[in-house]
């Protein structure tokens, strides 16, 4: 008899669900891809329907439901903290109001699910071991160092251990109030990217700028002799005083972090939507230094300790894809693994394989090589949709077709190649935060103009931000000066020298592409559609970038047809159902 269990993240930033059965994913998907709200920070009532019917199943029919906090973990730290600092009492109203929604999922479930009720057993799992959980077991590895790193969850900030033969323990941890995570969101509030998740437009905008603001930043993060670091509390406020953290129309919102120190030492803060400065561009590029720093300096640590050259790596500081491509280069790590939703919304997938491991013997998950786990639309469903909507697409001079398998990969081919700017919308949708060629926007990363046009037609982002190279795995060591699988976009490598200006779109200001290596065994159709550019081109690369305008990637075929009509993309597919608007049907090659 099966045995399913139900993960969850919930009440936090990218509230999710997973469910596994027999320690097998076959589903997973963010909250927000179905209530279109970015970040999503409630109960993820949609991703748990949607795993159901994905499953099959029902919650009767659920054995175990697991959440990623446990309020009994580091409790003695806790309660320490409390009596040692202090704390303003309204903070410690506001959190013990966060706990009790934590223990409130049954009552959730039932509220959500009036006539399924749930009758197996609720676990509490603690944040940083689901983080370990997500990226060890969905691993290749059979032996590997697990590390854990982001703002904080269940009073610490980063947690690491050995995975060996199918166990995790977690042997050291960095506390609350000391964050790397913290750190890297202070900076980027003071640079004036003030939602939830900015830090990757200071990632994107540090390459503009030199490590001027270095030695000022250092007073923020003390590297300490054990390998750990500590925050100068002095500059920051989230350990003493009530930041409001809402989730305003469950989008989280959170007060500024530093103190007014800060700004003593560095001067007055950007102001969001204002001119970025030549200090913004420093400071941006010197953050990103000192994060890397601490990073390595515990990586360090932890390959000494282990004698291990394989690293799996989660938590919400393993998005920084900047520092992981640079892993190899500056730690003694040969091999690295992160998986495709290493930040919050992998929890559910993690909580789901610890407490699978606690029931079974034998290793959960296995290799997660895709992070197709998302809703998929059959032919039949995907016409349905499209005829819905007729009027509006004649209204626009659109151009519907069902194309054969023969024509459909070679014409899209080409219509990148001619630079139309192509929606692709192909079987199950992705998990975490890149579009993986399922859900992706695609261009011709030779023209040097493609990022304007993109911004122009779509995406209005800013300028500094890059746009990524899907490229063919088989050809990655020749147009990138590091040859590694990259299945999830979760690693920045430098362009060779000599490819850098046959793909200028997706050649950062520094040489470096944060690319996608795309593999025809976990992604035939996508693995296809490259080739037949290559060989239209000379190129084994296109850009691929999220198939959004400023909203969740789209999950369902009419979002995506709600994109396609209110910017200015010439044509979609839709498994073999194309629409394009007259100029471009009339563009493409027969």
């Amino acid at each position: 008899m099966s045995t399913a269990i139900l993960g969850l993240n919930a009440y936090h930033a990218d509230s999710s669900a997973c469910l596994l059965v027999d320690g097998r994913v076959v589903a997973a998907a963010e909250e927000e891809r179905f209530r279109r709200i970015k970040h999503w920070a409630g109960f993820p009532a949609e991703a748990i329907r949607y795993c159901l019917e994905e499953g099959d199943t029902t919650l009767a029919g659920v054995d175990h439901v697991a959440v990623n906090r446990n309020l009994a973990a580091n409790l003695g730290r806790k309660l320490l903290f409390t009596v040692t600092r202090w704390p303003r009492p309204s903070m410690l109203r506001y959190r013990l109001s966060n706990a009790r929604a934590w223990q409130s999922i049954d009552r959730e479930l039932a509220s959500g699910f009036p006539d399924d009720r749930f009758r197996g057993t609720v676990h509490h799992i603690e944040h940083h071991l689901a983080h370990l959980a997500s990226a060890f077991f969905c691993s290749p590895f059979e032996n590997a160092v697990a590390l854990s790193i982001d703002g904080f969850g269940d009073f610490a900030s980063a947690a690491w251990g050995a995975g060996t033969d199918g166990q995790l323990e977690i042997d050291g941890y960095v506390y609350f109030p000391h964050s790397l995570g913290v750190f890297y969101q202070t900076m980027t509030q003071f640079l004036g990217f003030t939602t939830h998740g900015d830090e990757y437009k200071v990632m994107g905008l540090a390459p503009y700028g030199e490590p001027r603001y270095v030695d000022e930043l250092r007073e923020l993060v003390v590297l300490r002799l054990d390998g750990t670091y500590r925050l100068n509390l002095d500059y920051f406020r989230h350990h003493r005083d009530e930041l409001s953290y809402q989730w305003r129309n469950c989008a989280p919102e959170i007060d500024d972090i530093y103190s007014p120190k800060l700004q003593e030492l560095l001067g007055p803060p950007r102001q969001p939507g204002g001119e970025i400065t030549e200090r913004d561009r420093d400071l941006a590029r010197s953050t990103q230094e000192v994060f890397e720093s601490a990073l390595f300096h515990l990586l360090a640590m932890l390959h000494e300790r282990y004698d291990l050259d394989r690293l799996a790596l989660a938590g919400g500081c393993a998005l920084n894809s900047v520092a992981n491509g640079k892993v190899f280069e500056r730690s003694p790590f040969k091999h690295l693994y992160i998986p495709p939703a290493a930040g919050d919304a992998g929890g559910a997938v993690g909580v789901a394989a610890v407490v699978w491991r606690q029931m079974a013997e034998g290793r959960p998950c296995g290799h997660m090589d895709h992070a197709a786990w998302g809703p998929s639309f059959g032919i039949a469903e995907l016409a349905r949709r499209i005829e819905a909507r007729s009027a509006e697409l004649e209204d626009e001079g659109c151009v519907v077709e069902h194309v054969n398998d023969d024509t459909l990969i070679p014409d899209t081919a080409r219509a990148i190649a001619d630079g139309l700017v192509v929606g692709w919308f192909q079987g199950r949708m992705e998990l975490g935060p890149r579009a993986l060629g399922n859900r992706s926007i695609l261009c011709d990363p030779r023209r040097s103009n493609m990022k304007e046009i993109l911004n122009r037609k779509i995406k209005r982002r800013e300028s500094f931000r890059p746009f990524a190279p899907s490229v063919l795995r088989e050809h990655a060591g020749e147009w990138f000066e590091t040859d590694d699988d990259v299945p999830f976009m979760e690693k920045v490598f430098r362009v060779r020298k000599d490819h850098r200006e046959r793909i200028p779109a997706v050649t950062h200001a520094d040489g470096t592409g944060r690319l996608q290596t795309v593999d025809a065994s976990t992604a035939p159709r996508y693995h296809e559609l490259i080739s037949r550019f290559h060989e239209i081109t000379g190129v084994p690369c296109v850009l691929n970038t999220s198939f959004n305008e400023s909203e969740p990637i789209v999950c369902s075929p009419d979002e995506a047809i709600d994109c396609f009509l209110r910017t200015d993309m010439d044509l979609i597919v839709l498994d073999r159902l194309r629409i394009a608007r007259g100029r471009s049907a009339r563009s493409r090659p027969h």
